[in-house]
This record gives structure tokens, C-alpha cells and sequence, in this order.
């Protein structure tokens, strides 16, 4: 009887975890009852025939965010989940936790720094329109291109303005000057020095890093000679607010970073939240740099690049 049991238990099993049959289907088949049915399925689970495994593709990632707070010492790491390593799909999954995540992170009366290019505008995009009161939200570098090259920073201020309800404070400069003395004469501008200050006084910045790869963005946009753009890809690994930075996140060329208008990184250090978007195994040396400089304190990663993060 037992014998007879064991088999019947186990084809039952089968139809039920294999096929795909529900309790009444294989009761039909079998030539039982529907609760005999149920009952031989408790049997199989309780005699080992049948094992349930859980597969969570979430639990590595409290495993990598644990790993990376503590090789970098940040406050926050959200490692997000992608289903592919394709960077369009990565950007895809990144940008809309990001935007949930200012969603519950901006609270009354903030100042929101922003950087712009194509992973803040899909951010933007992704904002609802938040009930907040008194936020304020500045543009964190020029955001002015007399290229071709569409920086977005235009889009995605207004999206932020949307977003929160608010006027934001925009940089009409460009970002990279081709004199560091015409850069210094700007600055000393009542309104343009009003809205830097603005962007230190930012309790919140939200950023990402460029690369120096051919099609990287400030290369396109056209600001750097030949020279230049060879002595950023022997000596950068990547950018924040187009303000280039070493292995060990060190300004990699002071003469250009004269030219630059915008937030300094090492003001970065002192916001209370300073989030890094980025993702993707193009990314990693440069975050990895970023991350070395203490510019964030809040990193959002895909999976992958948190993995080659921890691999360097």
C-alpha cells in the first residue's frame, strides 16, 4: 500500500509541479478524489520527493550594497536590479528607481542641486508631481552648448520644476570656458555669483559621471582641443560636472579645471545627501574614481557594475 502510494504521490507531483495541471485536472486523470489529490501532494513534500527551491534575484543585492557601503564607507548604496547588461536597459531600470527614490527622499524646504545629460533628463522624466513646499532646485554647472549636441539641461530643469513646483535657478553659461580669465570675469557677476552660491548652499546634489571614451558627451560638445581631449583620455578616468578626475579622484588637469564653471567637487563632500546615478561596465573606472574623491556619499548602481565595483 505504502509502494503504491510513494508512485501515486509522485506522478501526482509531477502533473501538478511539472505540467501544470491544477488539483481537479489530475484527480480526473488519476481516477481520485480532488482532496486525496491534495493530500498525496503534502505526502510527496513531506517524504522529500518534491523539493521547492526559491530563487530571489533581489537577495545578492543586499549582499552587494552591504559590501560596497563598507569598501567605500557611504552612507547609502541601492544596488538596482536589471535584467540585462544592455547600458539602454541598465539607464532604463536605474533612472526610474532614482526617481522614485527623490520622490521619498526631497522634503520641504530642500535645495536641489542638479547636473544635466541624458541619465538626469531620464530621471526628470520619470518625476510625478510631488506635494512639497518651499524646494528649490539650481543647476549645478553651465548648461549653455553652442554644438549640435543636445545636453538636455534645459529639459530636465523644467522637468524638476515641474516635478516639485517650483522656479528652478539656471547657469546660463557654458560649462567650459575656452579662458580661465573670461571664466573668473563671469563669475564676478552679481547674478551668475547669486546662483553658484545657490548651487553650494544645495543640501542635496544629484549627479552622474561622464566617461573619456571618443563619444563621451563634453567630448562631443566640442570644448577641448586634439591635445586636450588626448591628455583627458591618458590621464582621466571620468567627470562630475564636467570637472575631470584620476583613479584616485584627483583633478587631472587644474588648467582645465580653471575653465570650468560650476560647483567644485570638493564641495561635493559637504552635502548631507550627494547621489551618484551610474551604471553599466563603462562606468565602473569612473565611479570607482568618484568613489575614491568622497564626491558621493549616496550611490545608485545596477547590479553588474556593482559586482565589477567589488571585483577592482
Amino acid at each position: 500500500m505504502d509502494k503504491q502510494k510513494q508512485q501515486l504521490s509522485i506522478e501526482a507531483a509531477r502533473l501538478y509541479y511539472q505540467s501544470g495541471l491544477g488539483q481537479q485536472e489530475i484527480a480526473k486523470k488519476l481516477d481520485v478524489s480532488r482532496p486525496t489529490i491534495s493530500r498525496l501532494l503534502n505526502y510527496a513534500k513531506e517524504k522529500g520527493y518534491v523539493q521547492i527551491t526559491i530563487s530571489d534575484p533581489y537577495s545578492d543585492l543586499f549582499e552587494l550594497e552591504k559590501r560596497l557601503k563598507e569598501k567605500y564607507d557611504l552612507l547609502e548604496v541601492h544596488v538596482v536590479f536589471s535584467p540585462e547588461t544592455n547600458y539602454q536597459v541598465i539607464t532604463e531600470y536605474l533612472t526610474s528607481y532614482t526617481a522614485e527614490y527623490l520622490e521619498e527622499t526631497i522634503k520641504n524646504g530642500d535645495i536641489l542641486g542638479v547636473s544635466w545629460g541624458t541619465t538626469m533628463y531620464e530621471v526628470a522624466r520619470k518625476l510625478h508631481t510631488q506635494e512639497r513646499v518651499g524646494v528649490e532646485i539650481v543647476q549645478l554647472k553651465g548648461g549653455i552648448s553652442h554644438s549640435n549636441v543636445n545636453t538636455y539641461a534645459n529639459e530636465t530643469l523644467t522637468l524638476f520644476e515641474k516635478a516639485f513646483q517650483t522656479v528652478a535657478m539656471q547657469l546660463p553659461l557654458p560649462v567650459i570656458f575656452d579662458n580661465a580669465e573670461v571664466k573668473k570675469m563671469v563669475e564676478q557677476d552679481r547674478h551668475i555669483q547669486k546662483i553658484i552660491t545657490k548651487g553650494k548652499q544645495a543640501n542635496i546634489a544629484l549627479f552622474t559621471v561622464g566617461t573619456v571614451r571618443d563619444e563621451a558627451l563634453l567630448f562631443r560638445l566640442g570644448y577641448f582641443s586634439a591635445e586636450e581631449e588626448q591628455l583627458l583620455k591618458e590621464q582621466a578616468v571620468g567627470d562630475i560636472c564636467s570637472r575631470f578626475f584620476d583613479s584616485s579622484g584627483e583633478i587631472c588637469s587644474q588648467k582645465i579645471n580653471e575653465r570650468t564653471i560650476g560647483i567644485e567637487l570638493s564641495e561635493l563632500r559637504e552635502k548631507e545627501k550627494a547621489i551618484l546615478v551610474a551604471g553599466g561596465s563603462r562606468k565602473i573606472k569612473a565611479i570607482d574614481g568618484a568613489l575614491a574623491g568622497k564626491y558621493a556619499n549616496v550611490l545608485i548602481i545596477d547590479q553588474s557594475a556593482a559586482e565589477g565595483l567589488l571585483k577592482l
